[in-house]
């Protein structure tokens, strides 16, 4: 996809919000596109949850309000994301017929009130959705302020796992697609285990809530299915706009930490381009750095194009169980971050802050407190920036960094009788990744299989489930010269969750130069010492060197004595293994010496080395583009020479980037 079948086009750096005019009367539209003006917004998300207001009833559609704003914002200047208002079903629809709402894995059957109060599967909701659509399209498929569809709205947000009956005879056809017969099921899930062997279709449910735990290859191809449905209901929606309009297609992703179901790498290529939407989540140890984790992604999924933030926030979400405002400059250091790691638009939910609803209380550009505000005059500083750097549009992003995700891996080692509860795959990824980050190191996520050969230094965090393919994949480029480190609980199970036996890490046993007998789990709270002096928590394993060298062991706990960190030789590259999860720091200093064994290094010299900075490059056709972030509460001074867009000034010899400021230098000169 790094030539998308319709590209979006647009004049710099898109700088864009969700407008939900529905919720407020037309002299406020006016004050709003005035302001908007203000701020330098010039890309509107309009009619994501309009279904309710252009067809009140069934077959009747009353576009006037929509027509009327789409008009207001033309003549601004302003261009518009288009939403085909499928997200959230009317109610006189869901009144009508009751059996679209989804049911969850208990059997019971959810209400409509909230939103995505649907099931993937049904005909009923695909025929009225797919109508409204069409009715949309037709209506502004060529009018000239739309610059971009955005069907329906973070699919699979809510509805992703639906258990109806409709559910399941879909599941059931996907799975007669997938393996032919019922034996074939039989075989990829292991059904011999507890009498469950299927004889008839019809025998086969959606496996929904059980007295134990559920067969795990079950669980796995429901979720396989659950994101192929909600891929084929986009599918639907783009080919009835596509009849109608030449304007590129989307829909915003969920690239975010608390969002599984749906596997993004087999629906990117679908995609005009990339869009995402990103809220810091402060649950985490290190939102920041989970931030620049997801922009990772979201570029990875686009094979490298830029991509749209289509979501964010200036401040405090409404969904999390404590909602914290950000601090002075963060909205912009968290947007330009971004931008730095590949987004051509940074766009907010939502423009006016609302007054009721369940979002009355989620950040906005315009804020409840109105201009008069902190927020409102960031987010036109933000605009002024946004404009500045309007040439960096088109340009890519530089690593010589990759690690390995997968959607599928997530799925398959969440099972419910896992070695150790405490411990998920995103715990593994997001260690690996702040160590990354904490190094100063720019990273391309990629999925398994995919091409290596532009890196240095592939990291392989907690892969779970990998295919004899993708593993190959992996050595090879290892035997090639490349530098791995590959952490436990790593090619454990195959495509259909069996586990490769002789030896934990099957297809990458003899790339690690390890026998691995046993896992070997830890309590939350017990520490792990190991002969380096490193600390580490929650995961050993009891093994035995083939042709590895032990870089490091552990001292105690249930694998005393045994390795934690060895080092093999793979024809001419070195496959590192790390059988425990080292603490922050130390997993920064084992970072930093194999990024320098392998000859990775930051985007340019930092001095003094400071943890709070992030340094990007982006590099295109006549100049490159270095993104300076400084999160500290120090001054640093970068190594570089040319121009700050953000400021305006000449830079030579080194620029000094102030505790929380953001220095972009452009430096060459653009042809």
């Amino acid at each position: 996809m790094s030539v998308p079948a319709r590209p979006f086009e647009h004049d710099g750096i898109a700088f864009g919000c969700d407008y939900n005019p529905e919720q407020w009367t037309p002299d406020v539209w006016d004050e709003d596109i005035a302001l908007m003006r203000d701020a330098g917004v010039d890309l509107v998300a309009i009619n994501i949850f309009g279904w309710a207001h252009i067809e009140p009833r069934a077959g009747e559609y009353d576009f006037s309000r929509l027509d009327d704003i789409v008009e207001r914002l033309h003549t601004a200047g302003i261009r518009i994301n288009l939403g085909t208002g499928t997200a959230s079903t009317p109610a006189w629809l869901t009144t009508a017929h009751p059996e679209i709402l989804p049911v969850v894995e208990d059997g019971t059957r959810r209400y409509p009130g909230g939103r995505q109060a649907w099931c993937p599967s049904s005909p009923v909701y695909r025929e009225a959705a797919l109508a409204l659509v069409d009715a949309v399209a037709a209506r502004y498929g060529s009018h000239p302020a739309i610059a971009l569809w955005h069907v329906s709205n973070e699919l699979g947000c809510h509805n992703a796992l639906c258990h109806c009956d409709e559910s399941a005879g879909a599941f059931r056809e996907w799975l007669r697609a997938r393996y032919g017969t019922v034996a074939e099921v039989n075989r990829a899930w292991g059904t011999a285990f507890w009498s469950q062997t299927y004889y008839e279709w019809d025998e086969i449910l959606t496996p929904r809530a059980t007295l134990s735990s559920r067969n795990p290859g079950h669980v796995l191809d429901f979720h396989r299915f659950s994101s192929d449905a909600l891929l084929e209901h986009y599918r639907a929606e783009a080919e009835v706009i596509r009849a109608r309009s030449e304007v590129p297609i989307t829909t915003n992703f969920m690239v975010t930490a608390h969002i599984e179901n749906l596997d993004y790498w087999s629906w990117a290529g679908d995609m005009d381009i990339v869009a995402n939407d990103h809220y810091l989540d402060h649950r985490l140890g290190d939102p920041r750095s989970e931030l620049a984790f997801a922009a990772d992604l979201s570029r990875g999924l686009g094979q490298g194009a830029p991509w749209i933030l289509m979501e964010h926030s200036t401040g405090a979400v409404n969904w999390q169980p404590l909602n914290t405002p950000k601090a002075p400059g963060e909205m912009i250091r968290n947007s330009l971050t971004h931008v730095a790691r590949g987004a051509d638009g940074v766009c907010f939910f939502q423009w006016r802050a609302s007054v009721q609803g369940s979002e009355k209380f989620h950040s906005a550009m315009l804020p409840h407190a109105g201009t008069d505000s902190a927020v409102w005059r960031e987010v036109v500083e933000l605009g002024g920036i946004v404009d500045r750097i309007g040439e960096i549009a088109g340009s890519r992003v530089e690593s010589d960094v990759a690690l390995l995700f997968s959607w599928e891996s997530w799925w398959a080692s969440q099972s419910e009788t896992r070695p150790s509860q405490s411990l998920g795959y995103l715990d593994q990824v997001h260690a690996s990744y702040r160590a990354l980050h904490a190094n100063g190191l720019t990273v391309d996520v990629v999925a398994p299989g995919a091409d290596l050969s532009a890196y240095r230094l592939v990291v392989v965090p907690g892969l779970h489930l990998m295919t004899e393919a993708d593993a190959a994949v992996l050595t090879a480029w290892i035997a090639a010269g490349g530098t791995a480190l590959i952490t436990f609980s790593t090619a454990i199970v195959d495509e259909n969750d069996r586990v490769y036996t002789g030896g934990y890490a099957g297809p990458l046993r003899e790339a690690l130069g390890l026998h691995i007998e046993e896992f070997a789990p830890v309590a939350p709270g017990l520490a792990l010492t190991l002969t380096d002096g490193s600390t580490a928590r929650l995961w050993s394993e009891r093994s035995r060197t083939t042709t590895a060298e032990v870089a490091a062991s552990f001292t105690d706990g249930p694998a005393e004595g045994m390795p934690a960190l060895t080092r093999n030789i793979w024809g001419d590259g070195t496959a590192h293994y790390l059988a425990t999860l080292l603490s922050d720091a130390d997993y920064r200093d084992l970072v930093a010496r194999l990024s320098a064994e392998a000859g990775v290094a930051p985007a340019a010299p930092i001095r003094p080395a400071a943890g709070d900075l992030e340094i990007v490059r982006r590099r295109g056709e006549g100049a490159s583009y270095l993104f300076v972030i400084n999160h500290g509460e120090t001054d640093v001074r970068v190594d570089s020479d040319g121009l700050d867009l953000v400021t305006g000034a000449e830079v030579a010899g080194g620029i000094t980037v102030p505790a929380g400021a953001v220095r972009i230098i452009r430096e060459e000169a653009a042809a």
